[in-house]
């Protein structure tokens, strides 16, 4: 279902200058003629404010008002109004903007303080959103543009934005048909693993760019290494690990020289005595110890062991204090027992037996014969006493059974009071042995004294003081000695280090070219990736220049007279994706006229009104440019520059006609 907007007429009032103006449309194709500055493009500006806010050229910012001597005329209206034909039903929209004066409190005269535009719609006023859906109900915005100006596809849009409209209108064409259509492609789904080309290329380009890095650096690295490798030139390995071998020898044999001083048969001799010294101290402590000191572990002993008795024999004190207390509250409970059976015993003994002689049927009220109401007396006289019997037998049992059971926890409290006795004599005759103990443990620890009290224990620490002080004087006489041996281990000990350090250049040398072997190898790894790369990049460009084949073919087709590019082959090889106008080979952007331009720019509008369902009224400036306008079905309003018409002038189709004939 297609829809056409068609203009019948756009009144313009203190618009860009044009002070009052009518272009009575009738919803023909006419046209405008006017030298410059004549208010031609003017027409255009107007028509897109009056629908979307905005100039011919999508500039929100431009100046309405109009101007004298370069300034603001001020407290005008300035009005555009246009009547449309929408589907055969006539739509008048009229847009006005004005300036807003305000009087301050306690001013003389209004100041300017803003602009204000009024909608109407059907020349009925409206809210501003009430106005700008009823238009996008109409049409989209960007929509409408692409259909009213046969330059905005070309000249306004961006490259992707006119790629993607491109896109919409004829279809894309999926992965799988672009695979399908060229088999050096065959193995990019496997090479892809699920990404878009779009992703993968992305991926590709990244991991080059990092192999790249890897590669500019792998060379200054091995050249790094290089710069490190030690000097071997006169140096033996084997040579200088038999001299370091000979070197540690002979400061193993000084070090032994050193013990033997300092370890000497003298010295040894005398450190013998002062171990059978140490031998005797011990003895002589351990005899002095073992009298008293046995005693008082005795004693000690013997008092723990008794406190532990007490403590057991006070644990079973408390256990018959236990048992007696819940003996004592059964038989509370017994005793309370009996009192209350006592009660009940005297209470049914007292019962007496009662009955009605005066029995009457319950079925009719007569009274019942004299032989059944004594039969009946004397049953229930039987059964009274038969009861109260039982119920006084069952609590003479109970009594008995509680009587018997009272009697049972006295005699066991007997037991317990007799035990409880036994055993507070036991804790007794156990405190007064533990008196005595510690008695005797305080005068025990009063006669114990220390070692060093002991005279033979004090000689012999003297004699062992005696010995050590000869030990020292032995040794500091063997000092010097010692001193000389020690300062030639320290010259043997810098001349095995400088061979060693050179001996260590071997093992250097080696770590390093074992990395410089790892930076070539890694530098060959990553120039395979990066190979690989570079053919995983070619397919997807492959993929790339296909695909756009065959969109262009498939886009180029929709259109009559435009054909587009859609990707242009760079220096590097690589693909950049474009979206460059055509008309016979001449780009849109360069060579191409005026007059092929506009009417490329109608071949553009007729696919895109067709694809959209919707046909608008194109204003087409510069149309003094062509010859003739390839057809189209939507109303046209072309501006030509006239230069002997001062004031716009409008001719119609039939004016039209006669002028070419």
């Amino acid at each position: 279902m297609h829809k056409k907007l068609s203009l019948l007429s756009l009144q313009l009032k203190n618009f860009k200058g044009i002070h009052d103006f009518t272009l009575d449309a009738r919803g023909e194709n006419v046209k405008v003629y006017g030298d410059n500055a004549t208010g031609k493009t003017t027409l255009f500006d107007a028509f897109i404010w009056l629908l979307f806010d905005k100039d011919s050229q999508n500039k929100k910012e431009f100046s309405i008002k109009t101007l004298r001597s370069g300034k603001e005329i001020h407290n005008l209206e300035h009005e555009v109004e246009g009547v449309f034909l929408l589907d055969d039903k006539q739509l008048i929209l009229r847009k006005v903007f004005t300036e807003k004066w305000t009087k301050k409190r306690g001013s003389a005269n209004a100041e300017f303080t803003g602009h204000t535009t009024d909608y109407f719609i059907d020349g009925v006023p409206s809210k501003k959103k009430e106005y700008t859906d009823l238009v996008d109900s109409i049409v989209q915005e960007d929509i409408f543009k692409l259909l009213t100006s046969p330059s905005y596809f070309n000249e306004q849009l961006k490259k992707e934005e006119r790629r993607k409209i491109l896109m919409e209108v004829c279809g894309d064409i999926s992965d799988e048909e672009v695979i399908a259509s060229d088999s050096a492609l065959s193995k990019l789904p496997s090479i892809l693993n699920g990404l878009t080309i779009e992703k993968y290329k992305k991926v590709i380009t990244a991991r080059r760019t990092e192999i790249n890095k890897e590669l500019d650096k792998i060379p200054v690295r091995i050249s790094e290494v290089q710069r490190s490798l030690p000097q071997l030139e006169g140096l033996d390995k084997s040579g200088l690990e038999q001299e370091i071998t000979q070197m540690n020898t002979a400061i193993d044999e000084k070090m032994t020289q050193i013990s033997s001083i300092k370890n000497g048969k003298a010295i040894s001799d005398k450190q013998k005595v002062i171990q059978e010294i140490e031998m005797e101290l011990i003895q002589i402590k351990r005899d002095h110890d073992s009298v008293s000191k046995d005693q008082v572990y005795q004693l000690k002993a013997k008092i723990q062991e008794e406190q532990s008795n007490v403590s057991i024999l006070n644990s079973k004190l408390e256990n018959l204090k236990n048992q007696k207390r819940y003996n004592d509250q059964n038989i509370k409970s017994i005793e309370d027992n009996l009192v209350q059976l006592r009660s009940e015993w005297h209470e049914i003994n007292s019962r007496e037996f009662t009955y009605n002689d005066q029995c009457e049927c319950p079925a009719c009220g007569q009274a019942l014969p004299e032989e059944q109401v004594e039969s009946a007396r004397e049953k229930a006289i039987a059964q009274f006493n038969l009861d109260k019997s039982n119920k006084m037998e069952a609590i003479n049992k109970k009594g008995k059974e509680g009587s018997e059971r009272k009697q049972e926890i006295v005699q066991n409290n007997e037991s317990l009071t007799k035990e409880y006795e036994k055993l507070s004599e036991q804790i007794n005759e156990k405190q007064e042995k533990m008196t005595k103990l510690q008695n005797q443990l305080k005068q025990q620890e009063s006669l114990v004294t220390d070692v060093l009290d002991n005279p033979a224990y004090t000689s012999k620490l003297q004699e062992k003081q005696d010995i050590e002080n000869e030990i020292n004087n032995l040794r500091q006489m063997s000092e010097a000695a010692v001193q000389d041996i020690q300062v030639e281990i320290i010259e043997l000990r810098e001349k095995r280090d400088a061979l060693q350090a050179d001996l260590g250049k071997f093992m250097l040398s080696q770590q390093l070219e074992s990395r410089i072997l790892d930076l070539e190898e890694q530098e060959r790894e990553l120039a395979a990736e990066f190979e690989k790369l570079e053919h995983e990049l070619y397919l997807t460009e492959q993929f790339i220049r296909t695909k756009v084949n065959l969109l262009e073919e498939k886009i180029n087709s929709r259109f009559k007279y435009a054909r587009f590019n859609l990707f242009k082959q760079n220096i590097n090889g690589g693909l950049e994706e474009i979206c460059d106008t055509t008309y016979l080979g001449v780009p849109y952007a360069s060579g191409l006229n005026n007059a092929a331009k506009i009417n490329v720019g109608l071949d553009i509008i007729n696919t895109l009104s067709e694809h959209y369902g919707f046909y608008a009224p194109i204003f087409i400036d510069n149309s003094e440019a062509v010859t003739k306008l390839i057809e189209t079905n939507s109303q046209t309003v072309s501006l030509v520059v006239s230069e002997r018409d001062k004031k716009l002038r409008v001719e119609y189709p039939e004016q039209m006609i006669e002028e070419a004939i």
